[in-house]
């Protein structure tokens, strides 16, 4: 019985993830670079990986921007939306996966969290380069570096101020809870 209530309180908190994720944008939405800077969708993805597991947090994030330009037509689906899924996607999968295997405390968060953000970069550039080639336009290593790490500077620093906090906070929740 414990089991199927873990399980089912997984899908129900990613589901709030994926909720969050639809809605935190329009609150930076009155200004396009505001909300690049911010990276509001990418705290649920984060968040989902670490307190439900990788396979949450990869499928929220894989379905989060799609839903989201689906529904709001932001972001546009090619080529934003798909990089945008692959890099969330690996946010959710990585901070689940490499949170799972270390220690439940401060530096195993920013371990999880920080290569995260590393990978899901770099899985960013490499889908962006290849939908805009498809597309005949360039993507080059200054529009990587820029868009993928300059601008988002105060998105990067939220995240590494917040998501730790938010972890060990639920996390100490949730042991009560189950035990």
């Amino acid at each position: 019985m414990r089991r199927n209530n873990q399980y089912v309180y997984k899908w129900v908190l990613s589901a709030l993830f994926l909720a969050i994720g639809l809605v935190l944008p329009f609150f930076t939405m009155q200004m396009q670079t505001f909300g690049n800077m911010l990276l509001p969708m990418h705290l649920p993805v984060m968040l989902c990986g670490f307190l439900c597991g990788w396979p949450y947090g990869l499928c929220v994030g894989l379905i989060l921007p799609i839903m989201r330009g689906m529904i709001f037509g932001m972001p546009m689906l090619l080529p934003t939306g798909g990089a945008m899924a692959a890099e969330l996607a690996v946010y959710g999968f990585l901070t689940g996966f490499l949170y799972e295997r270390t220690k439940k405390n401060l530096a195993g968060i920013y371990l999880s969290l920080i290569a995260a953000m590393i990978g899901g970069r770099i899985v960013w550039g490499i889908v962006s380069m290849l939908i805009y080639q498809g597309l005949g336009d360039a993507f080059t290593w200054k529009i990587f570096v820029v868009q993928g790490f300059v601008n988002a500077v105060p998105g990067i620093i939220i995240q590494l101020i917040l998501i730790p906090v938010i972890v060990n906070r639920l996390n100490a929740g949730r042991h009560h809870l189950w035990n």
